[in-house]
């Protein structure tokens, strides 16, 4: 199996949409065997499906996340864990041991809302995730 989680300096990047880097993870017989942080090379949003395709990537873990994006996850057939804080390391860990908390409902809009604390990372006015 392979993972994808959205990365920034270790930790899990809050903003699908706008990640620079994912760290890609290789799991067999529920161990990580490799990982490696690929680079998006300037792609963002929509194109971030077809790049984690491209990749072969099973499953996705990240924080805020669009109705798009989801959708488009889905229909390539990535497991999404949205929502999710910390550690990428950790998270992929538990991931592994079938404990990953993840909310169903994290999402990101761009419309004029107030921001909310989930969504510290971003900086683009008028933005919000919850």
């Amino acid at each position: 199996m392979k993972v994808a989680v959205t990365h920034d300096n270790g930790q899990i990047f809050q903003h699908f949409g706008r990640s620079e880097q994912f760290k890609v993870y290789e799991i067999e017989d529920e161990k990580i065997v490799s990982s490696s942080v690929v680079g998006t090379n300037g792609k963002g949003h929509g194109s971030l499906i077809g790049f984690l395709d491209e990749l072969g990537v099973d499953a996705l873990i990240c924080g805020g996340i669009g109705g798009g994006a989801r959708d488009g996850l889905v229909g390539s057939g990535i497991k999404l864990y949205a929502g999710v804080t910390g550690s990428a390391d950790a998270a992929v860990e538990l991931l592994i041991a079938g404990s990953l908390e993840f909310s169903t409902s994290a999402n990101c809009d761009h419309h004029d809302h107030e921001h909310h604390e989930s969504c510290h990372s971003h900086d683009a006015s008028g933005h919000s995730c919850h």
